[in-house]
């Protein structure tokens, strides 16, 4: 599994800069995707340079393009199911930075 998420995760960060036009997608990074046993799901993790309206536009637009990200899937990653995407925004980055400036502050 870990490895058919890591090339799903490659696909689709690839297909977000290269096929994806839509002006309310900022910088985004693919940071994990969990796909589901049964390959018949996907939860897809992305990281938003930005403030919260930005990260909301652009899991907006992710989530209306989700038939091209899956269509770049089942031409890239050739496996028996395409998986239905799901877009969540990642906290890591973000709880990071925060921890790290906690840390600083010592």
């Amino acid at each position: 599994m870990r490895r058919i998420d890591e090339v799903m995760r490659e696909v689709i960060g690839s297909a977000i800069v290269s096929e994806l036009e839509d002006p309310r997608i900022g910088f985004v990074t693919v940071t994990a995707v969990q796909t589901s046993p049964d390959l018949r799901s996907a939860r897809v993790y992305v990281s938003v340079l930005g403030d919260e309206d930005e990260r909301e536009s652009t899991l907006a637009a992710l989530r209306s393009s989700h038939g091209v990200l899956q269509a770049a899937i089942a031409r890239g990653a050739r496996m028996k199911y395409t998986p239905k995407l799901s877009f969540h925004y990642d906290e890591g980055p973000e709880r990071a930075v925060r921890l790290g400036r906690l840390l600083d502050s010592r």
